[in-house]
Protein backbone atom coordinates (compact mmCIF):
# COMPACT_ATOMS: atom_id res chain seq x y z
CA UNK A 1 0.00 0.00 0.00
CA UNK A 2 2.85 2.30 0.78
CA UNK A 3 4.29 1.76 -2.68
CA UNK A 4 0.88 2.32 -4.28
CA UNK A 5 0.43 5.54 -2.29
CA UNK A 6 3.90 6.78 -3.27
CA UNK A 7 3.23 6.05 -6.94
CA UNK A 8 -0.12 7.83 -6.75
CA UNK A 9 1.52 10.82 -5.08
CA UNK A 10 4.23 10.99 -7.74
CA UNK A 11 1.62 10.70 -10.49
CA UNK A 12 -0.43 13.52 -8.96
CA UNK A 13 2.63 15.74 -8.65
CA UNK A 14 3.65 15.00 -12.24
CA UNK A 15 0.14 15.82 -13.46
CA UNK A 16 0.13 19.08 -11.50
CA UNK A 17 3.48 20.11 -12.98
CA UNK A 18 2.27 19.20 -16.45
CA UNK A 19 -0.84 21.33 -15.95
CA UNK A 20 1.32 24.25 -14.79
CA UNK A 21 3.54 23.94 -17.84
CA UNK A 22 0.52 23.71 -20.13
CA UNK A 23 -1.01 26.80 -18.48
CA UNK A 24 1.71 29.01 -19.98
CA UNK A 25 1.02 29.86 -23.60
CA UNK A 26 4.34 31.62 -24.10
CA UNK A 27 7.85 31.17 -22.76
CA UNK A 28 10.39 33.97 -22.33
CA UNK A 29 13.85 32.69 -21.39
CA UNK A 30 16.29 35.41 -20.35
CA UNK A 31 20.05 34.84 -20.18
CA UNK A 32 22.37 37.15 -18.25
CA UNK A 33 25.74 37.09 -16.52
CA UNK A 34 25.02 38.59 -13.09
CA UNK A 35 25.13 36.56 -9.86
CA UNK A 36 21.79 36.12 -8.03
CA UNK A 37 22.53 38.82 -5.42
CA UNK A 38 23.39 41.46 -8.04
CA UNK A 39 20.87 44.31 -8.09
CA UNK A 40 20.15 43.87 -11.81
CA UNK A 41 19.53 40.15 -11.31
CA UNK A 42 17.07 41.01 -8.53
CA UNK A 43 15.41 43.60 -10.79
CA UNK A 44 14.97 41.02 -13.55
CA UNK A 45 13.41 38.55 -11.11
CA UNK A 46 10.91 41.25 -10.20
CA UNK A 47 10.27 41.83 -13.91
CA UNK A 48 9.59 38.11 -14.36
CA UNK A 49 7.15 38.07 -11.45
CA UNK A 50 5.28 41.11 -12.76
CA UNK A 51 4.93 39.59 -16.23
CA UNK A 52 3.61 36.31 -14.84
CA UNK A 53 1.09 38.07 -12.61
CA UNK A 54 -0.06 40.61 -15.20
CA UNK A 55 -0.55 37.93 -17.87
CA UNK A 56 -2.21 35.53 -15.41
CA UNK A 57 0.54 32.97 -16.08
CA UNK A 58 0.11 33.11 -19.85
CA UNK A 59 3.83 33.98 -20.06
CA UNK A 60 6.39 31.80 -18.30
CA UNK A 61 9.48 33.96 -17.73
CA UNK A 62 12.52 31.80 -17.06
CA UNK A 63 15.74 33.51 -16.00
CA UNK A 64 19.17 31.94 -16.42
CA UNK A 65 21.68 34.12 -14.58
CA UNK A 66 25.37 33.86 -13.73
CA UNK A 67 26.18 32.91 -17.35
CA UNK A 68 24.78 29.43 -16.74
CA UNK A 69 23.19 29.16 -20.19
CA UNK A 70 25.36 31.35 -22.42
CA UNK A 71 28.58 33.24 -21.82
CA UNK A 72 28.34 37.06 -22.00
CA UNK A 73 29.83 37.18 -25.50
CA UNK A 74 27.36 34.53 -26.71
CA UNK A 75 24.11 36.21 -25.68
CA UNK A 76 23.74 38.41 -28.75
CA UNK A 77 24.09 35.53 -31.21
CA UNK A 78 21.85 33.30 -29.08
CA UNK A 79 19.00 35.82 -29.16
CA UNK A 80 19.49 36.86 -32.78
CA UNK A 81 19.61 33.20 -33.84
CA UNK A 82 16.48 32.27 -31.92
CA UNK A 83 18.22 29.90 -29.50
CA UNK A 84 16.69 31.89 -26.65
CA UNK A 85 13.99 34.55 -26.54
CA UNK A 86 15.84 37.26 -24.60
CA UNK A 87 19.02 38.33 -22.84
CA UNK A 88 20.31 41.20 -20.75
CA UNK A 89 23.50 42.46 -22.37
CA UNK A 90 25.81 45.07 -20.87
CA UNK A 91 25.95 47.86 -23.43
CA UNK A 92 29.74 48.22 -23.41
CA UNK A 93 30.12 44.56 -24.38
CA UNK A 94 28.96 45.21 -27.94
CA UNK A 95 32.53 46.24 -28.70
CA UNK A 96 33.33 46.49 -32.40
CA UNK A 97 29.89 45.15 -33.36
CA UNK A 98 28.24 48.45 -32.38
CA UNK A 99 31.07 50.79 -31.31
CA UNK A 100 28.59 53.63 -30.75
CA UNK A 101 27.32 51.77 -27.67
CA UNK A 102 30.53 52.79 -25.92
CA UNK A 103 29.36 56.39 -25.58
CA UNK A 104 27.97 55.80 -22.09
CA UNK A 105 31.32 54.68 -20.69
CA UNK A 106 33.27 57.76 -21.73
CA UNK A 107 34.51 58.68 -18.24
CA UNK A 108 32.24 61.14 -16.43
CA UNK A 109 30.28 62.07 -19.56
CA UNK A 110 26.70 61.17 -18.59
CA UNK A 111 26.57 59.85 -15.06
CA UNK A 112 24.13 62.38 -13.58
CA UNK A 113 20.63 61.12 -12.81
CA UNK A 114 19.15 63.91 -14.93
CA UNK A 115 21.09 62.79 -18.00
CA UNK A 116 20.14 59.16 -17.44
CA UNK A 117 16.43 59.99 -17.31
CA UNK A 118 16.71 62.19 -20.39
CA UNK A 119 18.75 59.66 -22.36
CA UNK A 120 16.33 56.74 -22.06
CA UNK A 121 13.69 58.44 -24.24
CA UNK A 122 16.11 60.51 -26.32
CA UNK A 123 17.06 60.42 -30.00
CA UNK A 124 20.43 59.06 -28.84
CA UNK A 125 18.74 55.97 -27.37
CA UNK A 126 16.60 55.57 -30.49
CA UNK A 127 19.69 55.71 -32.69
CA UNK A 128 21.30 52.93 -30.65
CA UNK A 129 18.07 50.91 -30.59
CA UNK A 130 18.08 50.99 -34.39
CA UNK A 131 21.67 49.76 -34.49
CA UNK A 132 20.81 46.81 -32.24
CA UNK A 133 17.83 45.97 -34.42
CA UNK A 134 20.11 46.02 -37.46
CA UNK A 135 22.17 43.35 -35.66
CA UNK A 136 19.18 41.07 -35.23
CA UNK A 137 17.83 41.91 -31.77
CA UNK A 138 15.17 44.30 -30.49
CA UNK A 139 15.93 46.30 -27.37
CA UNK A 140 12.97 46.75 -25.04
CA UNK A 141 14.69 48.28 -21.99
CA UNK A 142 17.64 50.46 -21.01
CA UNK A 143 18.12 49.13 -17.47
CA UNK A 144 20.74 51.07 -15.51
CA UNK A 145 23.29 48.57 -14.24
CA UNK A 146 25.60 51.14 -12.67
CA UNK A 147 26.17 54.87 -12.78
CA UNK A 148 29.25 54.51 -10.68
CA UNK A 149 32.50 52.65 -10.69
CA UNK A 150 34.95 51.44 -8.09
CA UNK A 151 38.66 50.98 -8.64
CA UNK A 152 39.93 48.32 -6.26
CA UNK A 153 43.46 47.44 -5.25
CA UNK A 154 45.33 45.32 -2.75
CA UNK A 155 48.14 47.86 -2.31
CA UNK A 156 46.54 51.27 -1.76
CA UNK A 157 43.82 53.75 -2.65
CA UNK A 158 43.73 54.80 -6.31
CA UNK A 159 42.69 58.42 -5.87
CA UNK A 160 44.77 60.26 -8.48
CA UNK A 161 45.97 59.56 -12.03
CA UNK A 162 49.57 58.91 -10.95
CA UNK A 163 48.38 56.04 -8.73
CA UNK A 164 47.47 54.05 -11.84
CA UNK A 165 50.90 54.08 -13.45
CA UNK A 166 52.10 50.55 -14.25
CA UNK A 167 49.03 48.77 -12.91
CA UNK A 168 47.50 45.75 -14.64
CA UNK A 169 43.85 46.67 -14.36
CA UNK A 170 40.51 45.33 -15.52
CA UNK A 171 39.35 47.21 -18.60
CA UNK A 172 35.93 47.49 -20.23
CA UNK A 173 36.21 48.34 -23.89
CA UNK A 174 38.48 50.30 -26.23
CA UNK A 175 36.91 53.65 -25.33
CA UNK A 176 37.19 53.39 -21.56
CA UNK A 177 40.52 51.60 -21.76
CA UNK A 178 42.10 54.54 -23.60
CA UNK A 179 41.31 56.63 -20.55
CA UNK A 180 43.10 54.07 -18.38
CA UNK A 181 46.10 54.01 -20.70
CA UNK A 182 46.27 57.80 -20.52
CA UNK A 183 47.02 57.37 -16.81
CA UNK A 184 49.79 54.86 -17.49
CA UNK A 185 47.99 51.62 -16.63
CA UNK A 186 47.69 48.43 -18.68
CA UNK A 187 44.00 47.50 -19.01
CA UNK A 188 42.75 44.02 -19.83
CA UNK A 189 39.05 43.76 -20.70
CA UNK A 190 37.21 40.80 -19.19
CA UNK A 191 33.68 39.93 -18.01
CA UNK A 192 32.85 40.78 -14.40
CA UNK A 193 32.47 37.09 -13.59
CA UNK A 194 36.18 36.52 -14.29
CA UNK A 195 37.64 39.48 -12.39
CA UNK A 196 37.60 37.97 -8.87
CA UNK A 197 39.85 35.08 -9.88
CA UNK A 198 42.13 37.39 -11.87
CA UNK A 199 42.58 39.57 -8.79
CA UNK A 200 43.03 36.57 -6.53
CA UNK A 201 45.74 35.02 -8.70
CA UNK A 202 47.57 38.26 -9.49
CA UNK A 203 46.68 38.31 -13.19
CA UNK A 204 45.35 41.78 -12.38
CA UNK A 205 46.69 44.28 -9.86
CA UNK A 206 43.51 46.34 -9.75
CA UNK A 207 39.83 45.82 -10.41
CA UNK A 208 37.00 47.89 -11.79
CA UNK A 209 33.31 47.25 -11.18
CA UNK A 210 30.17 48.94 -9.93
CA UNK A 211 30.08 49.74 -6.22
CA UNK A 212 27.19 47.36 -5.50
CA UNK A 213 28.77 44.76 -7.76
CA UNK A 214 32.00 44.98 -5.72
CA UNK A 215 29.94 43.73 -2.80
CA UNK A 216 27.89 41.18 -4.74
CA UNK A 217 31.03 39.70 -6.32
CA UNK A 218 32.89 39.76 -2.96
CA UNK A 219 35.85 41.83 -4.17
CA UNK A 220 36.49 42.72 -0.53
CA UNK A 221 37.88 39.20 -0.06
CA UNK A 222 40.78 39.84 -2.45
CA UNK A 223 41.12 43.63 -2.52
CA UNK A 224 41.77 45.76 0.56
CA UNK A 225 41.12 49.17 -0.99
CA UNK A 226 38.27 50.64 -3.04
CA UNK A 227 37.73 54.09 -4.55
CA UNK A 228 34.30 55.03 -5.85
CA UNK A 229 32.99 57.82 -8.06
CA UNK A 230 30.29 58.41 -10.67
CA UNK A 231 32.74 57.58 -13.42
CA UNK A 232 30.67 55.77 -16.04
CA UNK A 233 27.16 54.75 -16.98
CA UNK A 234 26.49 51.11 -17.77
CA UNK A 235 23.18 49.80 -19.04
CA UNK A 236 21.85 46.29 -19.35
CA UNK A 237 19.92 46.18 -22.59
CA UNK A 238 17.04 43.72 -22.35
CA UNK A 239 16.97 42.46 -25.93
CA UNK A 240 14.52 40.04 -27.51
CA UNK A 241 14.39 38.00 -30.68
CA UNK A 242 12.35 40.11 -33.16
CA UNK A 243 10.54 37.14 -34.74
CA UNK A 244 9.48 35.85 -31.33
CA UNK A 245 8.46 39.35 -30.20
CA UNK A 246 6.38 39.98 -33.31
CA UNK A 247 4.68 36.60 -32.96
CA UNK A 248 3.24 37.56 -29.56
CA UNK A 249 -0.32 38.89 -29.32
CA UNK A 250 -0.44 42.68 -28.97
CA UNK A 251 -1.73 42.52 -25.40
CA UNK A 252 1.13 40.23 -24.33
CA UNK A 253 3.73 42.48 -25.97
CA UNK A 254 2.20 45.49 -24.24
CA UNK A 255 2.26 43.77 -20.86
CA UNK A 256 5.89 42.69 -21.20
CA UNK A 257 6.89 46.18 -22.34
CA UNK A 258 5.10 47.73 -19.36
CA UNK A 259 7.00 45.45 -16.97
CA UNK A 260 10.26 46.27 -18.78
CA UNK A 261 9.54 50.01 -18.41
CA UNK A 262 8.96 49.46 -14.69
CA UNK A 263 12.31 47.66 -14.44
CA UNK A 264 13.98 50.67 -16.06
CA UNK A 265 12.41 53.06 -13.58
CA UNK A 266 13.49 50.90 -10.63
CA UNK A 267 17.05 50.94 -11.93
CA UNK A 268 17.50 54.71 -12.09
CA UNK A 269 19.29 56.08 -8.99
CA UNK A 270 17.28 58.36 -6.75
CA UNK A 271 20.05 60.96 -6.51
CA UNK A 272 23.53 61.80 -7.74
CA UNK A 273 26.52 60.58 -5.80
CA UNK A 274 27.51 57.27 -4.23
CA UNK A 275 24.99 55.97 -1.65
CA UNK A 276 26.58 55.91 1.79
CA UNK A 277 24.97 52.52 2.46
CA UNK A 278 26.87 50.97 -0.46
CA UNK A 279 30.20 52.20 0.91
CA UNK A 280 29.30 51.05 4.43
CA UNK A 281 28.44 47.56 3.17
CA UNK A 282 32.02 47.26 1.88
CA UNK A 283 33.71 48.82 4.93
CA UNK A 284 31.73 46.45 7.15
CA UNK A 285 33.44 43.63 5.25
CA UNK A 286 36.86 45.08 5.97
CA UNK A 287 37.52 47.03 2.78
CA UNK A 288 38.90 50.56 3.07
CA UNK A 289 36.38 52.18 0.75
CA UNK A 290 36.22 55.91 -0.01
CA UNK A 291 34.57 58.28 -2.48
CA UNK A 292 36.58 60.70 -4.61
CA UNK A 293 36.37 64.35 -3.60
CA UNK A 294 35.23 66.84 -6.29
CA UNK A 295 38.84 67.95 -6.80
CA UNK A 296 40.06 64.37 -7.17
CA UNK A 297 37.25 63.61 -9.61
CA UNK A 298 38.14 66.67 -11.70
CA UNK A 299 41.73 65.41 -11.99
CA UNK A 300 40.42 62.05 -13.22
CA UNK A 301 38.15 63.73 -15.77
CA UNK A 302 41.05 65.77 -17.15
CA UNK A 303 43.28 62.71 -17.35
CA UNK A 304 40.84 60.22 -18.87
CA UNK A 305 38.10 61.92 -20.87
CA UNK A 306 40.10 63.46 -23.76
CA UNK A 307 41.73 60.13 -24.68
CA UNK A 308 38.44 58.23 -24.37
CA UNK A 309 36.55 60.74 -26.53
CA UNK A 310 39.26 60.62 -29.18
CA UNK A 311 39.05 56.82 -29.36
CA UNK A 312 35.25 56.92 -29.48
CA UNK A 313 35.12 59.40 -32.36
CA UNK A 314 37.76 57.54 -34.37
CA UNK A 315 35.79 54.28 -34.02
CA UNK A 316 32.34 55.66 -34.76
CA UNK A 317 32.54 58.51 -37.25
CA UNK A 318 29.44 60.67 -37.98
CA UNK A 319 27.04 58.72 -35.76
CA UNK A 320 29.43 58.99 -32.84
CA UNK A 321 29.68 62.74 -33.30
CA UNK A 322 25.87 62.93 -33.51
CA UNK A 323 25.54 60.98 -30.27
CA UNK A 324 27.94 63.28 -28.44
CA UNK A 325 26.02 66.30 -29.69
CA UNK A 326 22.68 64.89 -28.54
CA UNK A 327 24.02 63.86 -25.13
CA UNK A 328 25.69 67.24 -24.56
CA UNK A 329 22.25 68.82 -24.95
CA UNK A 330 20.43 66.51 -22.54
Amino acid sequence: MKTTFQLASIAATTLLLAMQVQAAEFTMRISHQMPPSHHTAVNLEQFAKEVRVATKDRVDVQIFGAAQLFKPNQNHAAVAGGKIEAAAILNFQWGGTIPEMGVTVIPYLMTSVAKQKAFIRSDAAKLLDAKMEAKGVKNIAWIVDANDGMFTSSKGLLVQPSDFKGLKIRGLNKVFDEGLRAMGSAPSAMPGSEVYQALQTGVLDAGLTGVQAAYARKFYEVQKFGVASNILLVFNNLVVNPAWWNSLPADIRSTIQKAADAAVQRSIPKADGIPAADIKALTDKGMQAVVLTPAQEKAMVDAMQPAAKKEFMSATGPDGIKLLQIISGL
